[in-house]
């Protein structure tokens, strides 16, 4: 009977793999179209992956804990002649479950230029569909930086480890001008045989490679106080009730209608605009951050804003993000306070100009220059971080002061 493949789906716009998580099928079980099979785990989510018709399971090509390239093929389902027929099949021409037939992925292509280079005898098979695991899913390539200089032969024994330049900060350097030579580098390797060693998730790396190409750019941090006692008397008697994150988010957006140019990004000589106001926000996950994205929130009145906002909340928490509501948005807010803090110097993302941050409220005096008396008043420090290279300080002042104004006015949100 013809076999169908099981198919690692394209994830997001750019994951390249996922680890497989949990397998809910076993081999000669009956399964139904676009029936979930197979949990794989990717940097952003857990993801489910479905059949593509009705058959019974008759080979698992995968098992937990490995990562595969997307259309790799992770599994068979056998179905009759009539199924064939509806999905329009050839019989004959069905694809033989020992002769999966792919074009390598980028990743495998990649992986070889790498063993090329290393001059390693033991390169993946270039129709291998297991991977390692890696960072993927960002939106710029990652290059190794920070290194004052670096011999080939470093470079190739570093890529050979997947490791980069900064991973180098701790080694003490004996070569010339206190340059960390390859001796250097495999004592340092052999010290940490000695100590403790856990794995890093994969959303820890993820957020350390954004991070690290974040800190390629020149970034700068402004910051000023606003009034919260407008936003909290109105979000008593608003229902259902944002969160302080949300009016942030939202006088961000209304701020950035106005004038898109801070939101822009610096390629070569030109600023590009961004298209649409999509905003992010950061969501404390298990040993990171998500950003969900909130769409158009210049146009969303922040009534409509807050059951989505708290519907992606609690997805992020479980890493479960759809594709819609993650990537392509053009600056991040995000609440600081939340863990008691006042201040703070948030990173933008690398395809992001802007992070804007907000701390926790706090009752200050206030003078009232018409009773002549200080009065109690609660405030929180808005800080903005951006890319130097794209916005001054005189125009990242006036989108901070723009952005408290609209905060000092949320009927207007």
């Amino acid at each position: 009977m013809p076999k169908i493949p099981i198919i690692m789906p394209q994830l997001g716009e750019s994951i390249a793999e996922a680890t497989i998580v949990t397998i809910a099928v076993a081999i000669g079980e009956t399964v139904e179209a676009d029936q979930d099979v197979i949990e794989v785990e990717t940097n952003k989510a857990v993801m489910s992956v479905t059949t593509p018709c009705h058959g019974a399971v008759v080979e698992l090509l995968v098992e937990p804990g490995q990562s595969h390239a997307v259309g790799s093929v992770l599994g068979y389902i056998e179905v009759d002649a009539k199924e064939a027929a509806r999905l329009g099949l050839d019989p004959e021409s069905a694809p033989a479950a020992d002769t999966p037939r792919r074009s390598p992925s980028p990743l495998e292509d990649e992986q070889g230029a790498i063993d090329e280079t290393a001059g390693r005898a033991n390169a993946p098979h270039p129709h291998s569909s297991l991977v390692q695991p890696t960072v993927r899913g960002l939106p710029v390539p990652a290059h190794a930086s920070g290194a004052s200089y670096m011999s080939p032969r470093m470079k190739a024994r570093m890529a050979e480890l997947g490791l980069h330049a900064a991973d180098l900060a701790g080694v003490a350097g004996s070569g010339a001008a206190g340059r960390v030579t390859i001796d250097d580098f495999e004592k340092f390797l052999s010290s940490l045989e000695n100590q403790r060693i856990t794995p890093a998730s994969s959303m820890r790396v993820a957020v350390a490679d954004a991070m690290r190409r974040s800190w390629t750019r020149p970034l700068a941090t402004v910051g000023i106080s606003a009034a919260l006692d407008p936003l909290l008397g109105h979000r008593k008697k608003a229902d259902p009730k944002p969160g302080p994150a949300l009016y942030a988010l939202r006088a961000l957006g209304l701020a950035l209608s106005e004038n898109s140019a801070p939101a822009g990004r610096l390629v070569g000589d030109r600023i590009i605009h961004p298209a649409a106001i999509d905003i992010g926000f950061g969501v404390e996950a298990e040993d990171g951050v998500l950003v969900p994205v909130l769409r158009k929130v210049d146009t969303t009145p922040l009534a409509q804003l807050v059951h989505e906002y708290n519907e992606l909340v609690a997805l992020a928490r479980q890493r479960r993000l759809p594709a819609h509501a993650t990537g392509g948005s053009i600056a991040t807010v995000t609440n600081f306070g939340t863990f008691g803090l006042t201040w703070a110097t948030p990173i933008p993302l690398p395809e992001q100009t802007l992070v804007l941050g907000l701390g926790a409220g706090q009752i200050v005096p206030k003078w009232n220059a018409e009773k002549s008396l200080f009065e109690p008043a609660t405030e929180a420090n808005l800080t903005l971080s951006f890319d130097h290279r794209v916005l001054d300080g005189g125009a990242a002042g006036r989108l901070l002061n723009r952005i408290a104004a609209l905060l000092a006015n949320p009927e207007a949100l």
